[in-house]
Parts: structure tokens; sequence; C-alpha cells
């Protein structure tokens, strides 16, 4: 008989900052998720996240993934626009933990009335692109050698984005 875990999802909180961290650190030594190679200290990750959409997902008691936004423009034509993260950690892929956060961060940005979500993918990051397209997001373009990486070079980033389906 084969028993699997639920993934639970939850608030993010301070006590979860070691567990979030390392997620992220794991996510950067991959190579595959952002130009950043070093995971910030826990007071500027905080500071740069907007604290009402920040969730961590559980596997059988253990913190194996996180979503979070940040602003995109102090400008109030944009107060409806972030940017997210997501990581999930290597033992945990497949398990639905990313479409689980991904959900949960839907549920809390659809509450605050936010009506984008947006985020830059490397094209190679595969697992992340299906992840998104599952979830409805859409790639709407590329912005080429946009940045250098530290140990790759020049890559391209491509610009994704869910719409509310409550913009009226």
């Amino acid at each position: 008989m084969t028993q699997t875990s639920t993934v639970v999802v939850r608030r993010m909180t301070v006590a979860d900052a070691v567990a979030v961290l390392r997620i992220y650190q794991e996510g950067l030594d991959a190579g595959l998720a952002s130009f950043e190679t070093q995971a910030p200290a826990w007071e500027a990750f905080d500071a740069g996240k907007l604290p009402g959409h920040r969730h961590v997902a559980e596997l059988d008691g253990q913190v194996v993934g996180w979503v979070a936004v940040s602003a995109v423009s102090a400008r109030p034509v944009y107060s409806g626009v972030v940017e997210h993260s997501v990581y999930v950690s290597t033992a945990a892929h497949g398990r639905g933990a990313g479409t689980a956060l991904l959900h949960a961060l839907f549920a809390s940005t659809e509450a605050a009335g936010i009506w984008t979500i947006q985020s830059g993918i490397f094209p190679d990051n595969e697992p992340s692109l299906r992840l998104h397209h599952k979830a409805g997001f859409r790639v709407i373009g590329t912005r080429e050698k946009v940045g250098r990486h530290p140990r790759d070079g020049w890559r391209d980033v491509l610009l994704i984005e869910r719409r509310s389906p409550n913009i009226h």
C-alpha cells in the first residue's frame, strides 16, 4: 500500500526563515532560477516582500517550498501589479507543492485586488515554465540578454504574467 503526503500551505512566518532561505539557496545553486547566486539575509528578504502574500508549503510537517511577491512600482497606477517568486525544494519536486503555492498566492492577491502577477523565467527552466503554464500564466515576451549571470554570462529571460479573471 502506498501512502502519499498532502501538501499543506500556510502563511509564512519569521519562524520559517531558515527553511525558506535554505530552499532559496538550493534553487540559486541550481543556476536556473535567478541571476542572484546568494540568498539574502532574512531582514533583506523580509523587507522586499509584501507581507500579505507570503506562503510556505509543508509535506510531513517540513517546509518544502515558498512563494512571495514584491511590488513592481511605487506608482499608484501599478498598485495591482506584483512580481512573484516560487521555490520548491528539489526533494519535493513533482509532489504538488508548486501548484498549491501558486493557488494560495492567487487567493491572497485576488482578495487584495491585485490584477497582474508577473515574473521572469530563464528559457531553460522548463519545470518552472510547465508549472506556470499549467497555473494560467502566459509568456508575453523575451527579454534578450537582459542580464549577466555571474556563472553563465548573458541570459535571456521570458516575461510571464497571470491576469486576474476579475478585471473589469
